[in-house]
């Protein structure tokens, strides 16, 4: 039977990706195999535990997740290689971690950095000390310019909290253009993760979609929010899942591409090799989903999100080369 997540804007978009690609081959065997033995692995149910404690108010966390979302990419610095560090609670914490720290850090300093009215009029200096850490803060001027637009537009039409705006939409992906990811990627041009491949859109939603679901793993086991279609998410395209599925084989590059990445050389954004890695991971994680479950009989459904994340965790600090990419996107 056909899963009714292939009927996802993201989906339909990116399988002609798939059929036409020429720089990432997808190894449909090689696919099969990997489900024949993932199938039988522990997929623990995920309890939308956080870092560090943000309260229990569900628009406190609403507001969290979608402002730690806007600014989710390039923690690396593209000269150096060195990741984003800080120091906090006696511990050093890294990458995306390190960003939580320092959220936390900001808001028990009594900083409102979930405030649209803040982030609307944030300036590069503020981020400097919200963000201080072992190095400057990577693309820091793209993340002030993110925020004053995000900001801006919580201020005019949704009370200055991105909680009034989740609540204004319908608790689903996809609710006929009233649904959360819909409205997410057309009133928020920061969340809009569109690229162009043979002149036709493809749609990523990465950050939008990985908001939505981090505050249905926070809310929904409180009953305080739910979302209503979970299993229409998609993979979340971004540099790791790519090494999971090449170091097992899913993925096939062409030679050029192998070099390309192998030898740390940038792979630009909007290039057909960086569209055909995205559009693929999202493509091979679906079918993984299906194949898995398909070996599951009885048991609850795997998501899409629950198998990305298998492959991000297992390979997220791999010494494996992933592919470079300067984007606000992931």
């Amino acid at each position: 039977m056909r899963s009714p997540f292939w009927d996802s804007v993201v989906l339909q978009s990116v399988v002609p990706v798939v059929e036409s690609a020429s720089l990432v081959q997808i190894n449909e065997e090689k696919l099969i195999c990997v489900a024949d033995w993932m199938a039988y692995e522990e997929f623990a149910k995920p309890d939308g535990a956080l870092l560090f404690d943000f309260g229990n108010d569900p628009d406190v966390l609403m507001d969290f997740t979608l402002v730690i979302n806007t600014m989710n990419f390039a923690f690396t610095d593209f000269a150096t290689g060195v990741k984003f560090e800080t120091d906090y609670m006696g511990k050093r914490w890294s990458d995306s971690e390190a960003v939580i720290a320092c959220l936390h850090r900001a808001i028990a300093a009594g900083i409102p950095f979930f405030s649209g009215d803040y982030l609307a009029k944030v300036t590069r200096n503020d981020l400097e000390n919200v963000f201080a850490g072992t190095i400057e803060m990577p693309m820091l001027d793209e993340r002030v310019t993110l925020f004053n637009e995000v900001g801006s537009v919580l201020v005019e039409n949704y009370e200055g909290r991105y909680s009034n705006f989740v609540r204004s939409c319908a608790p689903r992906l996809y609710a006929g253009g009233d649904g959360l990811l819909e409205r997410l990627t057309s009133e928020f041009s920061r969340f809009r993760d569109v690229s162009i491949y043979d002149g036709a859109e493809v749609f990523i939603y990465k950050l939008a979609q990985l908001g939505i679901w981090g505050m249905h793993l926070a809310l929904s086991p409180q009953k305080a929010w739910e979302l209503e279609d979970a299993h229409m998410l998609t993979a979340f395209a971004d540099y790791i899942v790519p090494v999971g599925l090449r170091v097992t084989g899913i993925f096939e590059y062409a030679p050029e591409l192998e070099d390309q990445i192998n030898s740390l050389v940038e792979v630009p954004r909007e290039s057909q090799a960086e569209v055909e890695l995205r559009a693929g991971s999202i493509y091979a994680i679906a079918r993984l989903t299906d194949e898995i479950n398909k070996r599951r009989p009885g048991m609850e459904p795997l998501l899409q999100p629950q198998v990305d994340f298998r492959f991000w965790k297992s390979y997220h600090a791999t010494h494996w080369p992933h592919h470079l990419t300067k984007t606000r996107m992931y």
